[in-house]
């Protein structure tokens, strides 16, 4: 019987402090992550070699030029982004981050979409690659935009045997008026818009969104000079209407919005420039009985498209 008792009293028995230990050696540790982001699989290293590939690659020019590829910056800005449709190349996800619901979305919605590298970093290089912003471990590249040029905007038209109807902005800088333009153009039946290559907002993740799908079917050319591209236009057989407050008619009265016609929309607090209010064929005022002094461009344009498809109907 002793012996019995020294063998059992060297038996391993439960340690203090352990309870719940095996309990959570049991729990899961959450979805199994995509073969993309695990380290030393097929596919991370097949990720990484296309995503440093299209990195070196040069851009094709096209004849309206590209803009900068851009970075969407944060959880809450990435998933919408993603959900919003605004084009992606890839998604950099740091390493060890904390798996919350907007992480799952956005791995959800870049698998859903395809097309969309999927990359794990370390925190060190989304710092340097966001200039130390606060990216939350989520970093979104947007790529380039192809611009048209002005040229093809009336040639689409023409081709589909219909009056070209454009919009033209003039120092217009906030990228969510662009995007409410080229939303409005879409929903007018419009054929493109046309921004300058400087001090002017460009199809931004955010003027994407703004767009709200719109930018994906209705193009935006940009000019190297505003003005010279107006008179191209004008030497086409388009008629150029200016939008302005002291404008000498009325919008209802002004009868070349049912033939080809670039309408040009100034900024909020300036209006238009001057060389391109003298390169307007007509200058016309949107009537306000109430008493407020001017319209963002993206409530002017549409405004003004309306007026135009309710006359081509």
């Amino acid at each position: 019987m002793a012996a019995n008792n020294r063998r059992m009293s060297g038996k391993k028995g439960a340690q203090v402090g352990s309870g719940g230990q095996r309990r959570r050696g049991l729990e899961g540790k959450g979805p199994t992550p995509p073969a993309e982001m695990r380290k030393g699989h097929k596919k991370n290293r097949i990720a990484g070699a296309k995503a440093k590939q299209l990195q070196r690659r040069p851009a094709p020019k096209g004849r309206g030029g590209k803009a900068s590829s851009e970075l969407v910056v944060g959880r809450n800005s990435v998933v919408e982004a993603l959900r919003e449709g605004v084009p992606a190349s890839t998604l950099y996800v740091q390493q060890f981050i904390d798996n919350d619901e907007r992480v799952r979305e956005a791995l959800q919605l870049v698998g859903e979409r395809g097309g969309i590298h999927l990359m794990e970093a370390p925190r060190p290089e989304l710092d340097r690659m966001t200039n130390g912003l606060n990216h939350q471990g989520l970093v979104l590249q947007v790529p380039p935009y192809e611009y048209a040029h002005p040229e093809d905007l009336a040639n689409a038209a023409y081709d589909n045997g219909q009056d070209p109807l454009i919009v033209a902005l003039d120092g217009v800088t906030d990228p969510r008026n662009l995007g409410a333009v080229v939303r409005s153009v879409s929903a007018f039946g419009g054929h493109g818009v046309v921004v300058p290559e400087r001090r002017a907002a460009g199809m931004t993740a955010g003027a994407w969104k703004t767009s709200a799908g719109a930018a994906a079917r209705t193009p935006v050319a940009r000019a190297t000079n505003l003005t010279r591209a107006l008179e191209a236009y004008q030497k086409a057989g388009i008629v150029v209407v200016g939008l302005a407050a002291d404008g000498d008619a009325e919008l209802g009265d002004l009868t070349a919005l049912g033939g080809p016609v670039v309408i040009v929309v100034g900024s909020e607090g300036k209006g238009l420039s001057r060389l391109v209010g003298e390169t307007c064929d007509h200058l016309v005022r949107i009537p306000m009985p109430g008493g407020t002094e001017s319209l963002n461009a993206g409530v002017a344009a549409g405004i003004v498209l309306y007026e135009a498809a309710r006359r081509r109907a």
